[in-house]
C-alpha cells in the first residue's frame, strides 16, 4: 500500500503540507451532508495548484456535447453538477500581505478529517515574507442535522508580533467548472447584498434556471469574549464580503465564526429562496457554533450506530471501511427524493455528478442493509418518476410500444452521455434497475412496491429487451448484437454473456410478476407479449467455451491473445493512461467484473464449481481499472474460499482513494463504488445473503483480523453479527422472530435473542 496519509481507526490525518498532494487531499478530506458538499480547500487564499470545489445537489447545467462526429440519437448535452459559490472564503492580511500558504514558510501543518464526528480540522503555523508569524486553526462542518447549514470556526494567533490584521469573510459565485466542455461560465447574476456582519449572493444557472442562494453571518471573538466589530461591506457581481481590521495582541487567540446557509430552487420557490436562506442562517447564528456542532455530531453518531463495521486487529482495513461509509452518507442521506448518488459525490467534477447504474447495482444493497427501507425505496421511485423519459430515450433509438431504455447518465431522466459505445451499447444498465427492484422486495417484503410502482417499470424494460434480441438462423437462438458489457475495454461486441443473461432474466421476472399480479390487479401485458416472451426466454443464446463451464464474455473473446494482467509491465499500468484505445480494445484485459458481475447477481443459479472456474479464468485477466471492480471480486473470492485474494481485493476497494491506486484521487473520490466496499465485508467475508424468508450466513475471517462486527436491516428489523477467529454469534435486536440459515443449518432467532456461539466453516 502507498498510504497518502496516516492510518487511524476514526480519522484521516495529514501531518505535513505537501503541495504536490494538495488536490488529492482536497478530495479525501472533503465534507458534505447529502445536500451540498465542499472540497478541503483552504479558507484563506491559496495560489498553488488547487481545485476550488463547492457543489449543490441536483443543481446542474446542460453543457453542450462535444463530439467529432454526430450520430442520430446522441444526447444534446452532458449534464454537469456545477461548481458553485465559494462559501468558505476568509481572506487574511497582515501589514498589507495576504496570507497565502503557497508563498508563506510553513513551520507546522496538521489536517484531520474526523469521520466519527464529521468535522474537518486544520492547524498551521507559518511565517509570512514580512517576517510575521501566525498560527491558524480552522474547524468546519456541513450540518447533518440542518441540511442547508454549514459553519466555520477560524482562529488566528499572532506568535511574534502585535498589530492590525484584516479579516475579509466573503461569498464568491464567480466560479468556473474545471470540466466545462467549452470553458463556458455557467452562472448569471441574480442579486447580492452585504450588511453589518452579514451578506448573501444569489446566482442563477444558465439554461436550467436554478437559483442558488448562499447567505452568511459572522461573529468575532477574543479568546472567549465576543467582540463588537464594525465591518465595512461591499458587493460586486456575484460577490459579497465583510471586511474589518482588528488589533491582535501577541499570543492571544482570535476567532472568526462564519455561519452559512446554502439553498436552491430545487427545494424552494425563487420567490422565497433568498428570504429562506437569510432566515436559516440567522437561526444558525443565534443557535451558536457549539450547539450546531453538537447536534451535527449526534446525527453522525446515530448513523454510525447502524452503518459501522468494526474491525479489530487491522487498522488499515478499519480506516478504509469507515472512510467509505463516511463518504457515502455525506453524499446521500435519503432525506430528499429529488436527489440521487453521483459517482464523485460532492468531491469533484468528473462524471458530472449525474446518476449512473452504480446506484442500483452497488448503492442500493448498502442502503438496504444500513438504513430504513424508505431510503432504498426512494431511490427506486426516482427511476419510476423518470419512466416516461426512459421510454422517450428508447424511442429515439427506434424502439416501440412503450419499450424503455434507462439512461447511462442522467439528471432528469434524459440520456446525457456522449460516448457512442456507452450511450447506444452499454444497455446492461437497464437490467440493474430491475434487479434493484427484485433485491428491494427480497430485503423488505414490500410487495406493495410492485403493485404501486414496480410493474410498469419491469414491463417497459422487458419490452426493450424483447425488441433488442433478434433471431439468428445460424445459431437457432435469440442473440444480441453490438453491445458493450460492464467491461468497457470491449466495445461493439456480439452476445456479451452478462447482457444476454440479465436481459433474459428481466423478461422472466416480468412474466413471473405478471403471473402473480394479473388476477389481482388486472393484466398489464398482452397475451401476445406473454407468448412471445415465453418463447424468447427458452431460446436465448449464452456463449460458452465448448467442453468447459466457462461462460464466454462475448463471441470473439477466445480470438484474443490470452495473456494475464501480470504480463503487463508495471510502467504501463494503468493501461488506460498508457495505451491507445485501439490497443486496449484488441487486448484480452478486462476493466471490471463482467461475467463475474452476472455470477455475483445470480449466484444461486450456478453451482460453486461454475463460479470458481469462471473466477479463476477471468480474474487474472482483469486489471481492475474501474472502481467498481475489486468489490465484486472480493465477494466471489470469499465465496469460493480464496481468502487471500478476497483480502487483497477488499483492501484495494476500501483504500482505493486513500492510497490512490488509480492515480486519480485529485479529480474526486469514487463514491458509488464505496458501497461495494461495505458489501464486500458483509456479503463477502460474512457470507450474508438475504432471501424472502431468511438470512443466510457463511462467515469467514481474514487471518489478520481478530474480529469484525456489524448490523444489518432485514424487513426493518436490526440484526447484529459478530465474527472472530473462533466462531460467530448473531443477535436479533428487533421485535419479531428471524429465520437464519447458518452454514446450512436452520435456526429461529426470537426477538431480543442472541444465538449461541456458531462455528466457522
Amino acid at each position: 500500500m502507498n498510504n497518502l496519509f496516516e492510518i487511524n481507526d476514526w480519522k484521516i490525518i495529514e501531518t505535513s503540507f505537501s503541495p504536490e498532494k494538495q488536490k488529492q487531499a482536497e478530495s479525501i478530506f472533503s465534507i458534505g451532508n447529502g445536500s451540498f458538499g465542499q472540497r478541503a480547500n483552504f479558507e484563506e487564499s491559496y495560489s498553488g495548484e488547487s481545485l476550488q470545489g463547492s457543489y449543490v445537489g441536483g443543481v446542474y447545467y446542460p453543457d453542450k456535447t462535444r463530439v467529432g462526429w454526430w450520430k442520430n440519437g446522441y444526447p444534446e448535452y452532458f449534464a454537469k453538477v456545477l461548481n458553485s459559490c465559494n462559501w468558505i472564503g476568509i481572506d487574511i492580511e497582515v501589514d498589507g500581505e495576504k496570507v497565502d500558504l503557497h508563498h508563506a514558510k510553513i513551520t507546522s501543518f496538521y489536517r484531520e478529517l474526523d469521520m466519527r464526528n464529521g468535522t474537518l480540522l486544520r492547524k498551521v503555523r507559518l511565517t509570512l515574507r514580512n517576517g510575521k508569524e501566525l498560527e491558524i486553526e480552522s474547524l468546519r462542518f456541513c450540518s447533518m442535522k440542518r441540511n442547508e447549514i454549514a459553519a466555520i470556526s477560524y482562529s488566528v494567533r499572532p506568535l511574534n508580533f502585535s498589530g492590525n490584521v484584516r479579516f475579509s469573510p466573503f461569498l464568491d459565485a464567480n466560479i468556473y467548472n474545471d470540466d466545462s466542455n467549452y470553458d463556458e461560465f455557467f452562472w448569471e447574476e441574480e442579486s447580492q447584498k452585504a450588511g453589518n456582519k452579514k451578506a448573501y449572493v444569489c446566482a442563477i444557472t444558465k439554461k436550467t434556471g436554478f437559483h442558488v442562494a448562499s447567505s452568511m453571518r459572522i461573529s468575532f471573538w477574543e479568546e472567549n469574549q465576543l467582540v463588537d466589530i464594525r465591518p465595512n461591506y461591499m458587493t460586486k457581481p456575484l460577490y459579497a464580503e465583510n471586511s474589518f481590521e482588528h488589533f491582535l495582541e501577541k499570543g492571544k487567540k482570535y476567532t472568526l465564526k462564519k455561519y452559512v446557509s446554502i439553498c436552491s430552487t430545487l427545494n424552494h420557490s425563487d420567490f422565497s429562496l433568498i428570504t429562506h436562506g437569510i432566515n436559516q442562517v440567522k437561526e444558525a447564528y443565534l443557535t451558536g457554533f457549539e450547539e450546531l456542532l453538537n447536534e451535527h455530531k449526534s446525527a453522525w453518531h446515530e448513523i454510525w450506530e447502524n452503518a459501522d463495521i468494526q474491525i479489530s486487529g487491522d487498522t488499515a482495513a478499519q480506516q478504509g471501511i469507515r472512510f467509505n461509509i463516511f463518504q457515502l452518507y455525506q453524499t446521500y442521506t435519503g432525506s430528499n427524493e429529488k436527489l440521487n448518488i453521483g459517482p464523485k459525490g460532492f468531491t469533484g467534477e468528473k462524471y458530472g455528478g449525474a446518476t449512473y447504474w452504480d446506484t442500483e447495482a452497488y448503492c442500493i444493497p448498502f442502503y438496504l442493509k444500513t438504513a430504513d427501507s424508505k431510503v432504498a425505496r426512494q431511490l427506486l421511485i426516482y427511476r419510476f418518476n423518470q419512466l416516461d423519459k426512459a421510454i422517450e430515450n428508447a424511442s429515439k433509438l427506434g424502439f416501440k410500444n412503450g419499450a424503455a431504455l434507462y439512461p447511462m447518465v442522467t439528471m432528469n431522466g434524459e440520456e446525457c452521455h456522449n460516448e457512442w459505445e456507452i450511450t447506444f451499447e452499454e444497455i446492461h444498465r437497464n437490467g440493474a434497475i430491475i434487479y434493484a427492484i427484485y433485491n428491494y422486495v427480497r430485503h423488505t417484503g414490500d410487495t406493495e412496491y410492485i403493485r404501486e410502482y414496480g410493474r410498469p417499470v419491469i414491463n417497459a424494460v422487458a419490452r426493450f429487451w424483447a425488441q433488442r434480441f433478434n433471431w439468428s438462423a445460424a445459431k437457432k437462438a435469440f442473440v444480441m448484437l453490438g453491445v458493450t458489457g460492464p467491461n468497457e475495454y470491449e466495445n461493439n461486441v456480439n452476445n456479451n454473456w452478462y447482457t444476454n443473461y440479465i436481459a433474459r432474466w428481466c423478461i422472466e421476472y416480468a412474466l413471473e410478476i405478471e403471473s402473480s399480479w394479473s388476477e389481482k390487479e388486472g393484466a398489464l401485458l398482452s397475451k401476445e407479449e406473454v407468448e412471445t416472451w415465453s418463447h424468447l426466454v427458452k431460446n436465448v443464446y449464452l456463449p460458452q467455451l465448448e467442453g468447459t463451464n466457462i461462460f464466454l464474455q462475448q463471441d470473439g473473446f477466445m480470438d484474443k491473445e490470452l495473456l494475464n494482467a501480470s504480463d503487463i509491465p508495471s510502467e504501463e499500468r494503468p493501461i488506460n493512461q498508457h495505451w491507445s484505445w485501439d490497443r486496449i480494445l484488441r487486448s484480452v484485459f478486462i476493466k471490471q467484473a463482467d461475467v463475474l458481475q452476472g455470477l455475483y447477481f445470480f449466484e444461486d443459479q450456478f453451482d460453486l464449481e461454475d463460479i470458481k472456474d469462471n473466477f479463476d479464468f477471468y480474474e487474472p485477466k482483469t486489471v481492475h481499472e474501474s472502481s467498481l471492480s475489486p468489490c465484486v471480486h472480493a465477494i466471489i473470492a470469499a465465496k469460493i474460499g480464496d481468502l487471500n485474494k478476497a483480502y487483497e481485493m477488499y483492501l484495494r476497494t476500501s483504500r482505493l482513494d486513500l492510497d490512490d491506486y488509480n492515480h486519480e484521487a485529485d479529480e474526486g473520490l469514487h463514491i458509488t463504488s464505496m458501497a461495494g466496499t461495505w458489501v464486500s465485508v458483509v456479503e463477502g467475508f460474512a457470507g450474508v445473503r438475504i432471501n424472502e424468508n431468511n438470512i443466510t450466513l457463511e462467515p469467514k475471517i481474514p487471518s489478520s483480523w481478530e474480529s469484525y462486527s456489524f448490523k444489518i436491516r432485514f424487513k426493518n428489523q436490526t440484526v447484529a453479527i459478530t465474527i472472530n477467529q473462533n466462531g460467530y454469534h448473531v443477535s436479533n435486536l428487533g421485535d419479531q422472530p428471524i429465520n437464519l440459515i447458518c452454514n446450512g443449518n436452520q435456526h429461529v432467532l426470537e426477538a431480543s435473542q442472541t444465538s449461541e456461539s456458531l462455528q466457522l466453516i
